[in-house]
């Protein structure tokens, strides 16, 4: 590691005096070396181990719109964006300046005892996107709105019962988790929640069999589910809201990932005729990249039940929910998605992209389907036909299931510098979550360092060499757990 007493002094030589200002680039640049002991040592060495196995531990020193810099100056192109956060790509620089012109205006940020200008334009904003909704909860992330849902549903409803999809993911703090459709994620944190039920995703006869108890305070769903990118049939959310009010259960839309544009309509749901959610969960993109945010967007009558009296008017908050870099943030987010046309290049670039994998998929026997909206895209891969494929498939999915995309995802990054992952644990899918502001260029690239890496999956021969390494070390970690 570098010596403490030389990083000190190349902070002191970059702040050059006493009244200069504190130059944190320079920390980061005297530190860059110990990037990944500080991590093992300090914080998750199991991530490391990840990072290395899988030769992603390159270290990316720069971000900007799509692009990402490693330490060697060499460029790549994101294509998880932060799990979606990025949806206006790194470092925009209209949510930069919104953000350094609250720091320049000493405003009075926090101050418990008042209310904050900023917070209420922000959910002026997010209503005018929903207008069947009145009221807006602010949280510091997507599982932080998650729980303040779920406690907004039980207050409304005075029912127990939440409700939600197999392979859905909706955060990981304890309410969240108890939602979450993954049992790796689960294992060893029980007992959780109580009284929390899963359903198919997709499928109206088990959510009317689950509703029909009246013991369900609310459905939790999300429009397209980001584990895997499964897509609902056309009348699924239409049937979802009717049984819902049959029932007298609240309909939640969580559009934490899907929101904000990201499928080519600002809600995903607003593909969709008609349909009005009793809440709207959303967070990721809408903190431009910098400050974390979460936004719960709700029926006033629900929001009522939950502050009824003046000696309740702080029965739910949070501490740093309603900042104003984070609200500052998320009004030059919204800013930004309309006068830029940010929306409409997602759902352009989204209908392209998807064309070209379709187009993929009839030529390619291990591209099984390819589904999505807008900028949120998942390529699944399939068994294989021929003899000569079979052998490493079934390698593969013995040593771990899912373990193939692996092959797609480690050449994209090593050959094409591009950077995705699968669409979830196990999962065979392999997600795009660009940023919305991807070029022609830019799809040119996904397009061809794609056709190239799945041409050569096709290689019986190179498709063994990565695959017989994956699957060792799938089985030693395996052995060694």
């Amino acid at each position: 590691m570098t010596d403490l007493s030389t990083v000190q002094s190349s902070v002191s030589a970059a702040q050059g005096g006493a009244g200069d200002s504190y130059d944190l680039a320079a920390l980061v640049s005297a530190r860059e070396g110990d990037r990944f002991s500080l991590h093992s040592k300090y914080l998750n060495e199991m991530w490391v181990r990840v990072l290395r196995t899988i030769g992603y531990d390159v270290g990316f020193t720069r971000g900007l719109g799509p692009y990402l810099w490693d330490r060697k100056g060499d460029r790549y192109l994101d294509l998880l964006s932060g799990w979606g956060v990025f949806a206006l790509g790194r470092n925009h620089p209209a949510v930069r300046d919104a953000l350094v012109s609250v720091l320049d205006g000493e405003f009075a940020n926090l101050v418990q005892l008042d209310v904050s200008t900023l917070a209420g334009i922000l959910a002026e904003k997010l209503i005018g996107r929903a207008p069947y909704l009145e009221k807006v909860f602010f949280a510091n992330s997507g599982a932080e709105s998650v729980e303040a849902a779920i406690k907004f549903a039980r207050a409304a409803t005075g029912r127990p019962g939440i409700l939600h999809c197999a392979h859905s993911f909706h955060g990981l703090t304890y309410g969240s988790l108890s939602m979450n459709g993954d049992e790796i994620f689960k294992k060893g944190f029980g007992p959780l929640l109580p009284n929390a039920r899963e359903i198919p995703f997709n499928d109206l006869p088990a959510l009317e069999q689950a509703l029909a108890s009246r013991e369900i305070a609310a459905f939790f769903v999300e429009p397209i589910q980001g584990k895997g990118v499964n897509m609902p049939d056309d009348d699924y959310l239409a049937g979802v809201q009717l049984l819902c009010r049959k029932y007298g259960a609240l309909f939640v839309a969580d559009e934490i990932q899907t929101g904000l544009g990201r499928t080519g309509k600002f809600f995903a749901i607003d593909h969709h005729v008609g349909i009005e959610p009793d809440m709207i969960v959303v967070a990721k993109a809408l903190s431009g990249g910098h400050v974390p945010v979460g936004a719960v967007l709700t029926r006033k009558w629900v929001f009522d039940k939950v502050f009824d009296r003046m000696d309740r008017a702080v029965v739910h908050g949070s501490t740093f929910s309603k900042n104003d870099l984070a609200m500052a943030a998320g009004v030059a987010t919204l800013d930004v998605l309309e006068n830029e046309r940010i929306v409409e290049n997602a759902a352009a670039k989204g209908e392209r992209l998807l064309a070209a994998f379709r187009k993929m998929a009839e030529g390619y026997e291990l591209v099984s389907d390819v589904r999505g909206k807008g900028l949120m895209i998942g390529v699944e891969f399939g068994k294989p036909k021929s003899l000569k494929l079979k052998a490493t498939w079934n390698l593969l999915e013995t040593a771990n299931s899912g373990l193939f995309g692996q092959l797609i995802c480690i050449p994209l990054f090593k050959d094409h510098k591009v950077l995705t992952q699968v669409a979830g644990h196990a999962n065979p899918t392999i997600k795009l979550l660009p940023a919305l502001t991807l070029s022609d260029a830019d799809c040119d690239w996904i397009e061809s360092s794609f056709d190239a890496v799945i041409a050569d999956a096709h290689n019986a021969s190179a498709v063994w060499a990565l695959g017989k390494t994956l699957a060792e070390h799938a089985i030693k970690a395996r052995i060694n757990a």
